[in-house]
């Protein structure tokens, strides 16, 4: 049957781990025991690797949406003879509210039938392929469930319907008239040295995650521009956070492709360091301060103390061996192989990696004094490596794999760890130590001056000595390496726009298959630092009308075809309209959108960097 489309998919999440239900009510993707873990259902990357589909007999239309202010999913299918609503929604702890949401999840899928119409006759199919589709399982009445017990995974399929079993699967034909309601909860527990899953009423599980969430978007409540969007994106990076440890993934999928077909499928189920100060960027305009603490214990405990190349990603639990591999087995999203798990991109030197904690810490800043022991220790530490290898060459934050080079915005990044530690001051070093990351700084900054601008591109480049454009180089004005309405700014943001730009989505670079979000984004805000009001406020709500039906965004557009590309949904898609949208309210209220703090650690007139 195939599974559609990337945008065709709602998302469900838990605080572990994220379910994937396309327009037919199929569970195309679930990874139960976390994010990261082998899947239970990848019909997403391969017909054959497993679903679980409720949806009516013959022909019907479809409308969903999320329950208001959750992540519950409700699609209602319209046949000929009546209409039905399937409810579905990944259960949350009992009673879990605010931010103990997601702390201690149950584990359970739970799915709910109700007749809204007429009469409806539906069929569902449970069809598990564990280890991403490399297992058949053998299923097998206990109780009142059907059990699954193979390799490490147990799941029990609870529903209220009766069943057909063949190898592996297994089928229910029923009918709902207006008023009835079925029932359907599946749940998930490691085979060993754990219980049977939880056992949870499905309406009860589905009422109390709309409860949950809802109780959790209450306690951060923006009152900015575009507050519906803020919302919905809010809980959308929520629910890729791991929430035992803090650790916000990239997304929930593997190997969706950047281009139908082609070859860069990567797995993004990780946390990057790179993806940190523009998350809490994101949570503090949403008023997520409370939970701060846990993002920055995540990267403390993750980071630690290193001798050799400073990872830039990790697993939720902070693991540093990420290493790839192919799965040959599965098809393909649309074809696209090769199919990946594991993210090799853990062995590279990005040298924009010192810049994002520092980032991060100033703008929480009001909250570290004073400052706790084991996060100076760890600024200080990625300070020192920012003053040591700035100038070594890099694989750059798009992670090139054919070559490192000289990226500018990895030099601009390491300049902002300069800058912070040194605004910082003796929070972070003796006097002798600030005096000497103002050196650096400095020096970092002249050669981004001199290599990183082209003359014949008459703008900052995408590497030293080079004349081709990169959308990176819009991080110069975010991070106060320069104003945006700096001459050379200016020039550099036309250029873009002029050779980047395609149906108002920006590209990385001449050549990317396609528009990447989080760039357009940066060049709504740079265009709100230049004083280009009206220009980032069309730009922002054509990019915010880009998102799928349920308001979700991939990675990647195609800026001809319109069609979602890449990993989905993607947290720093979501982030960059959070951060846009912040940007545009703190225009309206005459604030510096560099300075969200209100009250800075550091006395102005005790502050020894530069102005910028």
């Amino acid at each position: 049957m195939g599974c559609g489309r990337i945008a065709d998919h709602g998302f469900l999440a838990d605080g572990r781990s994220a379910a994937l239900v396309d327009r037919a009510g199929s569970v195309t993707w679930w990874c139960p025991a976390r994010f990261d873990a082998p899947s239970v259902f990848a019909r997403l990357l391969d017909d054959d690797a497993g679903h679980w589909s409720i949806r009516p007999e013959g022909r019907f239309s479809t409308e969903r949406a999320y329950l208001t202010d959750t992540l519950v999913l409700r699609t209602v299918f319209t046949t000929a003879t009546g209409s039905v609503a399937v409810t579905d929604a990944l259960a949350l702890g009992p009673g879990a509210r605010g931010h103990e949401v997601g702390l201690h999840s149950p584990r359970v899928l739970a799915r709910v039938v109700r007749g809204l119409s007429g009469e409806v006759p539906l069929r569902m199919h449970y069809r598990p392929r564990l280890e991403y589709g490399r297992m058949v399982p053998q299923l097998a009445q206990q109780d009142d469930a059907l059990v699954v017990i193979a390799a490490s995974t147990r799941l029990d399929l609870r529903t209220t319907i009766p069943l057909v079993c063949e190898l592996g699967e297994a089928f229910g034909s029923f009918t709902v008239r207006a008023g009835e309601t079925q029932r359907f909860t599946l749940g998930y527990a490691p085979a060993y040295d754990a219980g049977p899953p939880a056992v949870l009423d499905a309406e009860q599980a589905i009422d109390n995650a709309a409860e949950g969430w809802r109780s959790w978007i209450d306690l951060h409540d923006y009152r900015g521009r575009y507050r519906e969007q803020v919302r919905r994106s809010a809980l959308v990076v929520q629910g890729m956070t791991y929430r035992p440890s803090g650790a916000v993934v990239a997304a929930p999928t593997m190997s969706l492709p950047e281009k139908l077909g082609g070859e860069r499928n990567y797995d993004y189920r990780y946390a990057w360091v790179r993806d940190f100060s523009f998350t809490l960027e994101a949570l503090w305009r949403v008023a997520c301060a409370d939970e701060l603490s846990l993002h920055v214990g995540w990267l403390v405990r993750s980071m630690g103390m290193n001798e050799g190349i400073v990872p830039i990603m990790y697993g939720v639990e902070g693991e540093r061996d990420l290493t790839e591999h192919h799965l040959d087995h599965l098809a393909g999203f649309a074809g696209s192989r090769p199919v990946m798990v594991g993210n090799d991109a853990w062995r590279q030197r990005q040298n924009d990696v010192h810049g994002e904690p520092l980032a991060a810490a100033w703008l929480m800043r009001q909250f570290l004094d004073p400052m706790p022991p084991e996060i100076a220790q760890l600024l200080r530490a990625i300070t020192e490596r920012a003053a040591r290898d700035w100038h070594l060459p890099d694989a750059g934050m798009w992670e090139e794999r054919d070559a490192e080079r000289h990226y500018v915005s990895s030099k601009v990044q390491c300049w902002t760890a300069l800058d912070r530690a040194v605004r910082f001051g003796s929070h972070l070093g003796s006097e002798a130590d600030v005096a000497r990351w103002a050196a650096a700084r400095d020096e970092v900054r002249r050669a981004v001056l001199t290599r990183g601008w082209s003359d014949r591109l008459s703008a900052f480049s995408g590497a030293f000595d080079s004349d081709e454009p990169d959308a990176s180089v819009l991080l110069i004005p975010l991070v106060g390496f320069l104003p945006a309405d700096d001459p050379r700014m200016r020039s550099t943001i036309r250029v873009i726009e002029e050779r980047l730009s395609h149906n108002g989505l920006l590209r990385r670079w001449e050549g990317d298959p396609a528009g990447f979000l989080i760039c357009s984004f940066w060049l709504v805000s740079c265009l709100v630092l230049a004083g280009e009001r009206d220009r980032a406020e069309q730009l922002f709500e054509r990019l915010a009308g880009r998102v799928n039906d349920l308001g979700l965004f991939a990675e990647q557009i195609d800026p001809d075809s319109g069609e979602a590309l890449g990993n989905f949904p993607q947290a720093f898609s979501h982030i960059g309209l959070i951060n846009a949208a912040g940007d545009l309210t703190d225009l309206d209220a005459g604030r510096h959108i560099l300075s969200p703090a209100p009250q800075p650690l550091i006395p102005a007139d005790q502050d020894n960097s530069p102005g910028t």
